[in-house]
């Protein structure tokens, strides 16, 4: 007997000459390569014995399917007619996104579509696009940064707390956040998470635990910050014991970090190879959720949208343990997720791909650029946007034209008339790369009411 497990294998143990046996070895090879053959080959016998007892297992759940319910690879062509739709906003937004959106309305699980006016181009879903289907999940209309969010911090200090004192809270948001690939904290947190069932019953979680574990209380690069800043509520709080006045408070953006990025790539992989497409939209491919690979993936996107709130929670609770100072409230809200929601009277999988949760009542926060206000909003329900809001101001530029466009120079000479202290940062990222916010807000109204302002005074950002 060799030591290497092969098809003939299997065939001996009696599986049948089918597609089972790929992908029994694709598992196998992928999560339990280092293991000896002949434990391999005796689970083996018992899944061909007793396959319900392995139904949703790791290695051999998908092994199961295939051998009682194997998923049929069927190219899928395209709707001829879109789903229903609203756009938001319609003139600020460019017509690549309209497109991506149009396309995916034309997918044969898709059952109501919107665009928020933040909205720009994006990879498969536009940023800002809304996509509700039928049974099925696209990894792609979730996106790569699984669970990305905003969180505000709001402390129960007033607004004269930050005079003078620049120097030492520079300190303490450079000393207490982590930004980009190699940035960790040195004395790292537990959290909760990180014991979820997930991490063990999962391979591909399973092999990210460490990484995970690292990376917990870190920001990404690109767009995601954190900063302190000045709330101004327009309205007491009574819930929160919150007059009608300023405050200081914290807000982060940041998501899953290498935890979202490769469970993302992982089942876009997978949906490619199960779900063939036309090239334009093979970014658009899902998995439905009564295959193994469908409940997989949502398992461990929610794991991941809760591995980024951990990631929030770790970033305010440093922060507030330097000021010395308790939380009052936080308020958060994200995106690049999907969500289990009743649209027109139908359960349907509803995904957000930089768009956020408003339904009726529900907090959150937009913020604009490092120079430009935040907004805290509350939720209207609007069933014609699918319940959702924009997650910010939006991209006007290009990264690659904003390096074409503006100098550092420029952006230093915004931010000083700002009164905005910036750490890290790239021109990328300047303040001119994004839509007014304000023109935005006033686009979405009918979405939802705003009831106080975030105003940035010390941008953190990756250098």
């Amino acid at each position: 007997m060799g030591n290497k497990l092969s098809g003939k294998d299997l065939i001996k143990l009696g599986f049948p000459k089918n597609n089972a046996i790929n992908i029994a070895l694709g598992q196998i090879n992928r999560y339990r390569k280092r293991e000896k053959k002949e434990r391999i080959l005796a689970e083996a016998k018992e899944v061909l014995l007793h396959p319900e007892k392995f139904k949703g297992d790791g290695t051999w759940g998908k092994v199961v399917e295939g051998l009682l319910n194997p998923v049929q690879v069927k190219f899928n062509q395209l709707n001829a007619t879109r789903a229903p739709f609203s756009i938001f906003g319609e003139n600020e937004i460019d017509e690549q996104a309209k497109f991506q959106l149009y396309d995916a309305l034309k997918l044969p699980i898709s059952v109501k579509g919107a665009l928020m006016p933040d909205a720009h181009s994006g990879y498969g879903l536009p940023i800002g696009g809304v996509l509700a289907t039928d049974n099925a999940v696209i990894p792609y209309g979730v996106g790569v940064d699984i669970g990305c969010r905003m969180s505000l911090s709001i402390f129960d200090l007033p607004a004269s707390f930050l005079k003078g004192k620049d120097h030492q809270l520079m300190a303490i948001l450079k000393d207490n956040t982590k930004f980009g690939m190699t940035e960790t904290h040195q004395v790292k947190s537990d959290h909760e998470v990180f014991y979820r069932s997930e991490f063990q019953d999962i391979p591909i979680v399973k092999q990210l635990l460490d990484k995970a574990y690292k990376q917990l209380g870190s920001s990404g690069g690109g767009n995601h910050f954190v900063e302190l800043g000045i709330v101004n509520l327009a309205n007491p709080l009574p819930e929160w014991k919150l007059e009608a006045k300023e405050y200081i408070a914290v807000l982060s953006h940041s998501g899953s970090r290498g935890l979202g990025a490769n469970i993302a790539k992982h089942y876009t992989y997978l949906a490619t190879k199960q779900c063939p497409l036309p090239k334009n939209v093979q970014h658009l491919a899902w998995l439905d959720l009564n295959t193994h690979d469908g409940q997989e993936y949502w398992l461990a996107m929610n794991l991941a949208g809760d591995y980024a709130k951990a990631c929030h929670e770790d970033i305010h609770r440093r922060i507030a343990k330097a000021l010395g100072k308790r939380i009052a409230v936080t308020i958060e809200n994200h995106h690049n997720f999907a969500w289990k929601e009743i649209v027109d009277g139908k359960e349907c999988i509803v995904h957000r791909k930089g768009a956020t949760p408003a339904g009726k009542g529900q907090l959150g926060i937009i913020p604009g650029s490092m120079t430009a206000p935040g907004f805290i909003v509350m939720g209207k329900g609007n069933e014609e946007s699918i319940n959702s809001a924009s997650h910010g101001a939006g991209r006007l530029f290009s990264r690659a034209k904003c390096k074409a466009s503006f100098t550092q120079s420029q952006i230093n000479k915004i931010l000083e008339n700002n009164d905005v202290k910036l750490i890290g940062g790239n021109v990328d990222e300047a303040p001119m790369a994004y839509k007014d916010i304000n023109t935005v807000m006033s686009l979405q109204t009918e979405l939802v009411d705003v009831l106080g302002t975030f105003t940035p005074k010390i941008v953190r950002m990756d250098k």
